[in-house]
């Protein structure tokens, strides 16, 4: 038997809150079936976020101003630099169902439609695999390219020097 897959909060789209894989009960139910695990958007969004970040071409997650914003609390200490993998993801997670939203930055040179194939092969890959969820969708938004010649300008010349 498998795990059936119920949202806490219920409905016919998914929607953000927590999944629950409800498993059978009673002392004939397998022992790996007897319970419920409950699987918050969170975890799916870090999952996804792991997921896309491995693949070879993408530079970072996040628009502009969420990478602009998520760089400066990184460098807050006890701000907590958490965040960082989540960001620029959005997930929906249903009954049986999860929906992925993702604003990507790839590298210049690299092909996006390819990257864009690679990114929702992983993120189906690591969120079914992890959670049992299926995966609708991964919607992937590329808000920028990476240019070789952008770090050197985010850097500079002096960072890193004494003063």
């Amino acid at each position: 038997m498998t795990d059936n897959i119920t949202s806490v909060g219920g409905g016919s789209r998914p929607e953000a809150g927590v999944s629950a894989l409800k498993g059978r009960t009673g002392a004939g139910a397998p022992a790996e079936t007897r319970g419920r695990t409950t699987i918050a958007d969170g975890v799916v969004a870090k999952i996804a976020g792991m997921a896309a970040r491995e693949v070879p071409g993408i530079y970072n997650l996040g628009a502009g101003m969420a990478r602009a914003f998520g760089a400066m609390r990184e460098r807050v200490p006890g701000a907590g630099g958490g965040g960082a993998v989540t960001r620029g993801v959005k997930v929906e997670v249903g009954e049986r169902q999860a929906a992925v939203d993702l604003d990507v930055v790839v590298e210049y040179g690299v092909s996006i439609v390819d990257v864009a194939g690679g990114v929702r092969t992983n993120v189906i890959s690591a969120v079914e695999r992890m959670t049992g969820l299926e995966v609708v969708e991964v919607n992937i938004a590329v808000d920028d390219v990476h240019l070789p010649d952008d770090e050197e300008e985010q850097t500079g010349p002096d960072e890193g020097r004494v003063r």
